[in-house]
């Protein structure tokens, strides 16, 4: 169990760590490419550390140097594994992998702990399939353990059903090595950090609207080894954003950021509750300043922040706002480490407010500027962002105590660290 106490104001600044997706990619693609890549400014949790862990087992070179990382790979091209790829508690892990195994010659086996064991991978394997991997899991949603069995590609044009930026690299990654370009028509836009990945190691890439999503078409290629440097996280920034917003005491500023606007959606959302953030440009990266602020109840859809993955926090922020806050067509919450759809509405319960659900949209009463939180108590589910989002409402109201906290490090292992350190 793991207490955090209420801070008396909130001051400083705070540098996230390195954006997970970008750093995902980068060593993937430095792992296809021939020779050395240099990457700065990874992220230091446990996913990413899967996917190092996972491309040195496929036959690249990684070398450690505090936190700068090179990665070698191999002239000949990476190769299966007579190890199990371990993908920890690590989706992205996973499902890009598939990817890139998949135009991998020979049998590769990937597994993950008991949480990322019960995520669908299905709608990795439906492309991948009509690519010509052959994808094997446990029962029909296709749960890791999975046996991805690699060999030549054909590319494919592949309408996303869901949207998913996991997906949609995947199957750009298999595009990779396919006969003829691949084409992702997404109905919904989600982050571009694959394409902008892509462009950067060299490849050709042609991306234009398609109604409100967009068509991405890869020619196949092999990556070029570079020098990559990773910005800040913006999923990571938007829990001090909200922290800043409802502390009664509270100036922050998140620096070196990464801003695209599919990452940044949770921005607007609170701007349209009131909240004073605001994005600041320097010269390409970006920082994001926070201030005390009164809150109002708005509506958030989905499409407004493609994974989902800042829900959990702007849950917070709408318990503390004046008002009923409605999240629409939020179902994608219940596959991700944990279901946080559930874990959203008991968070808000928790915290004094009263919450509800309808179908795929829930609903949450605010408590308004003149209560705070009450003290409380919480099983995270060993889910990183409930952990974070629970310990924001802590330090924001009156105190909690959160079973699970330790699972933080698969993302942010100096959270806890950079939280008091605002005190």
């Amino acid at each position: 169990m793991t207490d955090v106490a209420p801070l008396a104001r909130v001051r400083g600044a705070v540098r996230v760590p390195g954006d997970k997706s970008y750093s995902h990619r980068a060593v993937l693609l430095s792992a296809l490419a021939r020779g050395r890549s240099t990457l700065s400014g990874l992220s230091p949790g446990a996913d990413v550390a899967a996917t190092l862990d996972a491309v040195a087992r496929l036959g690249a070179r990684v070398e450690r140097d505090g936190d700068r990382v090179a990665v070698h790979g191999p002239g000949g091209g990476l190769r299966p594994s007579a190890e199990p790829l371990e993908c920890a508690n690590s989706g992205t892990t996973m499902r890009l992998l598939c990817g890139v195994v998949a135009a991998v010659a020979g049998s590769h086996r990937l597994v993950g702990d008991a949480s990322l064991s019960r995520r669908p991978m299905d709608r990795v394997a439906t492309p991948l399939r009509l690519m010509g991997a052959r994808v094997h899991g446990e029962g029909p949603t296709l749960h890791a353990p999975l046996v991805v069995e690699g060999g030549p590609l054909s590319g494919i044009a592949y309408h996303v059903p869901v949207p998913s930026a996991q997906v949609k690299s995947a199957v750009l990654l298999a595009g990779l090595s396919a006969a003829g370009p691949t084409t992702v028509v997404e109905s919904v836009r989600t982050r571009t950090t694959t394409e902008d990945a892509l462009r950067a190691a060299g490849l050709d890439l042609a991306v234009a609207p398609e109604g409100a999503g967009r068509r991405v078409t890869l020619s196949p290629g092999r990556p070029s080894a570079r020098s990559w440097f990773v910005p800040g996280d913006p999923s990571q920034a938007a829990f001090f954003a909200v922290l800043g917003a409802i502390h009664e005491d509270a100036s922050l500023e998140v620096v070196s950021l990464d801003a695209a606007p599919e990452r940044v959606g949770f921005v607007g959302v609170l701007a349209r509750m009131g909240a004073r953030v605001a994005l600041h440009d320097h010269g390409g990266f970006h920082s994001l300043s926070a201030l005390s602020s009164a809150l109002v109840a708005t509506e958030v859809h989905s499409h407004e922040i493609p994974s989902v993955d800042e829900v959990p926090i702007l849950t917070v922020a709408a318990c503390a706002a004046e008002g009923v806050s409605a999240f629409r067509a939020m179902g994608e919450l219940r596959v991700k480490e944990s279901d946080r759809f559930a874990g959203s509405l008991e968070l808000a319960g928790r915290l004094g407010a009263r919450a509800w659900a309808e179908g795929d949209d829930f609903f949450v009463e605010g408590l308004g500027a003149a209560r705070r939180f009450a003290p409380f108590r919480l099983d995270a589910g060993l889910d990183h962002r409930m952990v974070m989002a629970a310990a924001i409402a802590g330090a924001a109201g009156r105190g909690c105590a959160i079973q699970g906290a330790d699972t933080v490090a698969t993302s942010y292992p100096h959270f806890f660290r950079d939280l008091a350190l605002l005190a």
